[in-house]
């Protein structure tokens, strides 16, 4: 018997977006192309929301 939710799940659809931001192993933060620390951005926070991280565990926030 299938369930009921699989009849209409979906796929995500992935989106391709330019993250204007890269991980700084030395400083262990997200910083932008060039070198200011990702979290003082307020306008890139007003659209990501916040910048994670991808070293390590997706639970740990930069600002």
């Amino acid at each position: 018997m299938k369930p009921f939710a699989l009849n209409y799940a979906r796929p995500a659809v992935e989106l391709e977006a330019a993250i204007p931001y890269v991980y700084d192993a030395g400083l262990q933060l997200n910083v932008l192309h060039d070198g200011r620390v990702a979290a003082s951005d307020f306008a890139l926070l007003r659209e990501f929301g916040t910048t994670t991280s991808t070293a390590g565990s997706k639970t740990h926030f930069d600002d």
